[in-house]
């Protein structure tokens, strides 16, 4: 802290035990080996990269997040552009690999002008290319010789990419294409990176050749000059303006007037325009792009366990640490003193937070389970099968809506689960709040792709029905639907509350209660003529449905056929994993109880049950509360929040916080001569006059009581030096 900002905090501690003693007693009521825990999720290899990346990132100014809460959006710019420049020396400094490279970007946990570049652009010259493109464009892109982003959404249009009205047009007398914006709406729009930083963009704009649209396809096009980095000739570029979250990138917009691009600009690695002729060839297989889309959304499933993992990991911590009230029935002692209760010995605080942290879990089961079924399909697509993949690419567009839908979901929950000081951007909750948002629009919008979903789940029901689709060990939707048909009137077999903890019993109503739904929507639109338009409700609740049968199911199986989790080293890590499974399934169960009562499978007496199972689940997982957050391995420095740091030291840390802001970097504010000073300045004689009465009698008023004392501290310190 600069020596010049006043100290408003005398170096006072904390009312009754420490957070750092409270947090110490959490985890020694851990059952489990917090540490082992996390290498299973990680690799000790990604945890051992994460702690020697974090030491580097702390010593470097241009990673300092000191002043990220109070930056105006020209700093934030600024800052973001200063660590993009200082990562590409790092990169070389320390001979940091690509996945060394993603860590530390994980780490410093903000987007900014070059993110785009990383997680758009290379990706699309690695798969869209040519080898000559990949030496004109992705080698120049890979050593930051040119800089991109990905411009495929428009002021007009978002999530119906077939209806994008940017044009490039073949010109057979030159060999060119020809990028024209023909309406305000064909405007490109809310692209990361373009504002200020880019310098070259893959547009997608609808091929146009020998008078024929053949729809979007993507071109990879110069924006600015590599000389001043102003904007070229027919080309029209800025910044959107700031925005709810996300503003430390420069989202940008962008006009084309009639701009001539080279022939090789059009990225051809499946489908090509013939020079000269301006033929366009097909792609061999139009399916082959989407195994890229399950590829992204299989790691947006994993970034949302990331997401969840810091609200709980803050929002947990913060709940052991923060006391309030004493708990009459049960008091908490002390060295053998009545405290107040650390807030998540309350149910409800544990009935808020507790399947949160479950549910990271589950995200963390099925991510895996996708990127093993990615590369599986990836395999069998080599050799001409598509078996797999209309199934994995289904259930990853229901996922990527699913799993951000919750996660941001719960950040909020987590967020208010913090109280007062949870509105507080030293919380670390607010802003990532602002910033995660925007996953539930882009690479597809939830209620959009939820349509994909259910589509596949409405075909897969008639194929099943007709006899034309069997049950596999990778399609799961095929299995439940067949049980389905099989007792379409089949019942819960529950009789006690503890039945619920059934895996198969857990499965088997999931899949019911999902079969149901799909079979009800096919007769309205196959035997009542409803139109798709009229049932979008129950669309999205199918295709929900069905994704949260995955969830469940893979992480009930990922349990039980992982054998590293069999030894008796890791038994009790497994035991705590299982019991959060059936947390994850019930409470998920409970929030959806009207789809598992109407078609009569739960009866009004199993409900109860089922809701006096959750309350015994979360009293077991009570203890494993902080070790469940701990194996998380969120260093501070990641999660960036004075309530989730891991010593427990939260009022320490927001007081230093607010130490920091600006506005305290003076006793008198600006403003005070033109707008306090003169309403004051009108009562100072009185006030002068009430103060000289004051100081006449303070002597004898020190001589009363305690609060007597406590106002006369007040005067002195803060009346006194305003008059």
């Amino acid at each position: 802290m600069s020596n010049n900002i006043p100290t408003r905090f005398p170096d006072l501690a904390p009312k009754g035990p420490s957070g750092e003693l409270l947090l110490a007693a959490e985890r020694a009521k851990t059952s489990f080996d917090v540490k082992d825990l996390s290498r299973f999720m990680y690799t000790k290899k990604w945890l051992d990269k994460m702690t020697q990346i974090t030491e580097v990132l702390e010593s470097e100014p241009a990673f300092d997040k000191t002043n990220r809460y109070y930056q105006s959006r020209e700093e934030k710019i600024s800052t973001s552009l200063w660590k993009d420049r200082r990562l590409t020396e790092l990169v070389k400094e320390q001979k940091w690999s690509e996945t060394e490279t993603q860590i530390a970007n994980f780490l410093f946990d903000q987007s900014t002008p070059f993110t785009l570049h990383y997680n758009m652009f290379i990706p699309t010259l690695r798969t869209q290319t040519t080898d000559e493109q990949k030496k004109l464009f992705l080698e120049p892109a890979l050593k930051h010789h040119i800089i991109g982003c990905y411009a495929q959404t428009e002021l007009g249009h978002g999530s119906n990419v077939q209806g994008l009205e940017t044009t490039a047009t073949y010109i057979p007398e030159t060999n060119e294409f020809e990028i024209h914006s023909p309406t305000l709406t064909s405007s490109k729009w809310w692209i990361g990176g373009l504002g200020k930083a880019a310098t070259h963009a893959i547009v997608m704009a609808r091929l146009i050749t020998n008078g024929k649209d053949f729809g979007p396809h993507p071109f990879c096009v110069q924006i600015r000059s590599l000389q001043d980095h102003r904007p070229l000739k027919g080309i029209t570029v800025g910044d959107i303006g700031p925005k709810f979250g996300f503003n430390t990138v420069d989202n940008g917009f962008i006009m084309f007037e009639h701009y001539r691009i080279p022939h090789v600009a059009f990225l051809a690695k499946y489908s090509k325009v013939k020079a000269g002729s301006g033929e366009y060839v097909k792609p061999p297989n139009a399916k082959l792009s989407y195994g890229t889309m399950v590829f992204v959304r299989a790691n947006i499933v994993m970034g949302s366990r990331f997401a969840l993992a810091k609200a709980t990991t803050i929002a947990i911590r913060y709940s052991a640490v923060r006391q309030q009230f004493v708990d009459a029935a049960n008091p908490r002692k002390w060295d053998n003193k009545i405290i107040e209760t650390p807030v998540i010995d309350y149910t409800m605080q544990q009935y808020r937070l507790l399947p949160a942290v479950a549910a990271t879990y589950a995200f963390f089961f099925t991510g895996r389970e996708m990127l093993r079924l990615y590369d599986l399909n990836q395999e069998a697509m080599k050799n001409g099968n598509f078996d797999l993949l209309a199934d994995l690419h289904a259930s990853s567009s229901g996922l990527k809506s699913l799993t951000t839908t919750m996660a941001i979901s719960s950040i909020e929950d987590c967020r208010r689960a913090c109280g007062g000081h949870g509105y507080s951007n030293f919380s670390g909750l607010g802003q990532f709040y602002q910033d995660y948002l925007p996953n539930v629009t882009w690479e597809g919008d939830n209620y959009i792709l939820t349509q994909q979903t259910s589509r596949y789940l409405l075909k897969t029901f008639r194929n099943v029905v007709a006899g034309k689709a069997v049950p596999s060990e990778y399609n799961q939707t095929i299995t439940y639907l067949t049980q389905y048909l099989e007792n379409p009137k089949a019942k819960c077999p529950a009789t006690k509350p503890a039945d619920f903890l059934n895996p198969e019993l857990i499965l088997s109503a999931f899949g019911f209660r999902a079969a149901y739904g799909i079979a009800q929507v096919a007769e309205q639109i196959d035997r009542h003529g409803r139109t798709w338009n009229s049932m979008l409700v129950e669309i999205a609740r199918i295709s929900k449905a069905h994704c949260q049968f995955v969830l469940v199911r893979n992480f009930i199986i990922g349990l039980q056929a992982d054998a590293s989790l069999s030894t008796p080293e890791r038994r009790p890590i497994s035991n705590v994993l299982k019991t959060l499974s059936a947390l994850f399934a019930l409470y998920t169960m409970e929030q959806e109880l009207a789809e598992f009562l109407l078609p009569g499978y739960l009866s009004s007496e199993q409900t109860a049950m089922l809701k006096a199972q959750v309350i015994s689940l979360l009293d077991e997982i009570r203890p494993n509360a902080v070790g469940l957050v701990d194996a998380f391995a969120l260093p501070d420095y990641f999660l960036h929040s004075a309530l989730g740091k891991y010593d427990g030291k939260v009022y320490e840390a927001m007081t230093q916080m607010a130490e920091r802001e600006p506005l305290n970097h003076t006793q008198v504010v600006q403003g005070y001569e033109e707008c306090i000073k003169p309403l004051i300045s009108q009562v100072r004689p009185k006030v002068a006059g009430d103060r000289m009465v004051f100081s006449r009698l303070l002597p004898s008023y020190k001589k009363k009581s305690k609060w007597c004392r406590v106002f006369i501290h007040f005067w002195e310190f803060s009346v006194t030096p305003l008059i």
